[in-house]
């Protein structure tokens, strides 16, 4: 299947009344797991922010498709600052969440969701949007006005991320196999 067919089937999915009550449930649990399931853990010297949010973003990519994975990204981060904000809102963070969701609606919608592929799908979003893209915005933020330079704020990122590395895969290998299996029977009852 290509990923224009793929993207094109998945923006079909909101015509479907149960496919937007689960997005919007998927969507709720973003924010409320964005909220409140977070750790930070000192590695290094650095601040490691572990959070879960990004697993309502990964179910709604495998279950819906790359569209509503994206809007869930995206309007993830913009709820969640309207209802904390933690300074000035900036955009670069919901463009982050947005390629989040259509990386991970492109590698898993109507895919089986196997190792080698949450492998691949999580290199290409830590590298693409949780380390270069996340440190561009912070040296964006934080750094320019300061005169700290891009990577100060890149080797950061890459040690967040290969701390984070192996629970994500799990977590996101576990639940795609457990949303293929509730998939299955959900398909199986309404045909």
């Amino acid at each position: 299947m290509s990923q224009l067919k793929k993207f094109y089937d998945s923006c079909k999915e909101l015509k479907n009344v149960y496919a937007l009550v689960c997005i919007a449930m998927l969507l709720a649990l973003r924010v409320v797991l964005g909220m409140f399931a977070n750790a930070t853990l000192p590695f290094f010297g650095n601040n490691v922010k572990i959070s879960a949010a990004f697993l309502p973003i990964a179910a709604t990519g495998a279950m819906f498709g790359p569209f509503p994975a994206a809007l869930v990204g995206a309007l993830g981060d913009i709820i969640s600052f309207l209802i904390s904000p933690t300074g000035a809102y900036f955009p670069g963070f919901t463009i982050s969440g947005l390629i989040t969701g259509l990386i991970y609606g492109f590698a898993f919608y109507k895919n089986k969701v196997t190792i080698p592929r949450v492998l691949i799908a999580w290199l290409v979003n830590t590298f693409a949007v949780e380390t270069f893209l996340a440190a561009l915005w912070l040296f964006m933020l934080y750094g320019a006005s300061k005169g700290t330079p891009y990577t100060v704020f890149l080797s950061a990122r890459f040690i967040s991320q290969a701390v984070k590395c192996i629970p994500e895969m799990l977590l996101i290998f576990g639940v795609g196999k457990l949303l293929g299996n509730i998939n299955k029977s959900l398909s199986y009852r309404l045909n």
